[in-house]
């Protein structure tokens, strides 16, 4: 079976984790290669890319090889899910794309205070 895509996440972040196992168990899933870059056994990452900024920002390479990052991430594998792909197409649109980068931001910033919330909360254990 040919993967769609593969989609690079952080698995060390309680966030990330939760949401993609909520569209690794959605129809289609089975045909992305899912990849926890958290994992030190991670293979091979996007040409140009370190560990370290794959870690930053959500990334999904298509089967062209074309890497995206953030907000236009999320839009790519919106539409390779079925359920999603009318949302996917929606924030495709320059608009709605400028749009959801702003919302992945603001995302992004949460995301760091929620992590170093859980490192404090797992180093007082």
């Amino acid at each position: 079976m040919t993967k769609t895509m593969i989609v690079l996440y952080d698995g060390a972040c309680p966030v990330c984790r939760r949401e993609i196992g909520f569209y690794k168990r959605r129809a289609g899933a089975d045909r992305i290669d899912w990849r926890d870059v958290s994992l030190p056994e991670t293979a091979a990452l996007p040409v140009g890319l370190s560990r370290e900024q794959v870690l930053q920002r959500f990334h999904v390479i298509s089967p062209s090889g074309k890497v995206q990052s953030g907000g236009t991430a999320f839009a790519e594998l919106w539409t390779a899910l079925p359920a999603f792909r009318a949302l996917g197409r929606l924030f495709k649109l320059p608009v709605m794309s400028g749009l959801i980068e702003v919302a992945y931001r603001f995302f992004l910033q949460v995301r760091a205070s929620i992590k170093a919330l859980n490192k404090c909360a797992s180093s007082t254990r």
